[in-house]
């Protein structure tokens, strides 16, 4: 069918990968960092300075269809001419957490958001930044015409500017504007947050193309780096997503959106027509980093540490909330361990303590998932974390089923080149709609059969003979959490 790309930009990076649109096969890949810049504001010239130095020498020569995936959450403002208001925000502005309460209260509580539009804001969300720049930058914000993210406002720029906005409901549904049950804006909201009504993109379906550049290249709808990535890997229904940064999320595959009034799930679309359905955790890798600095090790160190321990890490149990919690909500809280004895006090027993009292809290996330007809038949483990011997030996027990842990690749950017693919083979005739599928918005149909590119190469563990073991360590966890925090989960969920 010919070759397609795939383009992510980070919020540190540009990555660039080029493949064969039939089998997905890497062809050439590019890199460029973005520019330094600190801070939650970023000026979007430096997204597109690094993409035009990751796609030099020629890397897109050839290349039929680009699909663009970027960091979410970002808010692109734009006045009336399409010209920059003020610079992007982007990431978790912590400056604009007054601003969620404010909103929060002003539709009515957390409920009244979750059903509206599937999350309750937070500092991330589009809507509370533009609460936020309504509040401490009136000036700016009484400019703003239009608002796009920065994969809206990348692939607009690389089609030149035209007419036509579009964005994608993976996208759209990272705003807190946008419904992801009615698959429809909220203008209302927009109007609540920032005081007068805006442009907005038109979402796109999975398949759509949002247009063609100057030189003829086809612009898939794009979406957000989380979305990418999960297309990118390949998962679907019954799979569960479990990413190991310094905080943890967790998501599943669902084929409807969750309304979840105490907001601790937050209901994403995906970039295929589904659902990705979000639990956040305040606490993940940053545990086992202090774990292992206060044992003077690193987490090669304390991995190796806690296999030297056995299950249970001889009673002692870590409830890991060194940042205050998401999931369960105990913001203000601390981590606490119980069960020491003096035959427990070993550099070994903290270490599996440590990683134990880790994944039991992304457990207690997946549960959440589980609790609200989430399918969970396996758990693909994303992170730097993931490749630790002794992740790999306690998780599949404590989730209780196989663990999948994908080789280091680029997966938003795969994710990207395969949405490219599906457009550009849609557009041409060769990829059809599924079998009664619905006309979709903006070019193709909401549900077309994908380009049936490999699944990602990974490893496999299973619970196997440690299931029982794991389940107890999980039971000994959870009483430990429950009598320390009494209610506290039920909230939650």
């Amino acid at each position: 069918m010919g070759i397609v790309a795939g383009l992510d930009s980070s919020s540190e990076s540009t990555r660039i990968v080029v493949c064969d649109a039939d089998t997905g096969a890497v062809i050439r890949q590019g890199y460029a960092p973005h520019p330094v810049e600190k801070g939650p504001e970023v000026d979007p010239q430096a997204w597109l300075m690094s993409l035009g130095e990751a796609a030099g020498r020629g890397l897109l020569e050839g290349v039929q269809a680009i699909g663009v995936s970027a960091q979410p959450h970002g808010l692109v403002p734009l006045d009336i001419e399409g010209n920059l208001v003020r610079p992007a925000l982007v990431g978790n502005d912590k400056r604009a957490q007054s601003s969620a309460a404010d909103l929060i209260d002003s539709l009515g509580g957390r409920a009244a958001w979750a059903q509206a539009v599937g999350a309750v804001p937070q500092a991330t969300h589009a809507v509370t930044k533009m609460r936020w720049l309504a509040r401490t930058e009136p000036a700016h914000a009484a400019r703003i015409a239009e608002i796009m993210q920065p994969h809206d406002w990348l692939a607009w720029q690389l089609l030149g500017r035209p007419a036509r906005r579009t964005t994608d409901r993976g996208g759209a549904s990272a705003t807190g504007f946008w419904s992801a049950a009615t698959e429809t804006y909220r203008p209302d909201l927009v109007e609540l947050a920032l005081g007068h009504q805006v442009r907005l993109p038109e979402v796109l379906s999975p398949s759509g193309t949002a247009g063609f550049t100057p030189e003829g290249l086809l612009i898939s709808a794009g979406t957000g780096e989380t979305m990418a990535a999960a297309f990118g890997l390949g998962v679907g229904e019954g799979d569960a997503v479990v990413s190991l940064g310094a905080s943890g999320s967790v998501f599943g595959i669902h084929h409807e959106a969750l309304a979840d009034p105490t907001g601790t799930i937050t209901s994403f679309a995906d970039a295929t027509g589904r659902h990705l359905p979000v639990v956040h955790t305040s606490n993940a890798v940053r545990v086992l980093r202090g774990a292992a600095e206060m044992l003077g090790t690193d987490l090669e160190g304390l991995s190796e540490l806690a296999l030297k321990s056995s299950p249970g890490a001889y009673g002692m149990v870590l409830l890991p909330y060194l940042e205050g919690e998401r999931t369960p909500h105990l913001p203000h809280t601390a981590g606490s361990l119980h069960g020491m004895r003096r035959e427990s006090m070993k550099p070994e027993h903290m270490a599996r303590a440590a990683v134990e009292g880790m994944l039991c809290g992304l457990a207690d996330a997946l549960d959440v998932l589980r609790g609200r007809g989430v399918a969970v038949r396996r758990v693909f483990l994303l992170g730097a974390a993931a490749e630790l011997g002794a992740v790999q030996a306690v998780a599949p027990g404590l989730f209780g089923v196989p663990v999948v842990v994908p080789q280091p690749a680029e997966y938003a950017a795969l994710g990207a080149a395969r949405q490219a693919a599906w457009a550009w083979g849609v557009a041409h005739g060769t990829l059809t709609p599924a079998a009664g599928a619905e006309s979709g918005a903006g070019g193709g149909a909401a549900w077309v059969d994908p380009p049936q590119w490999p699944a990602a190469a990974s490893q496999v563990f299973e619970p196997g003979e440690e299931l029982p073991v794991g389940q107890a360590v999980r039971q000994q966890y959870t009483t430990v959490r429950d009598e320390t925090h009494p209610g506290a989960f039920q909230r939650s969920e």
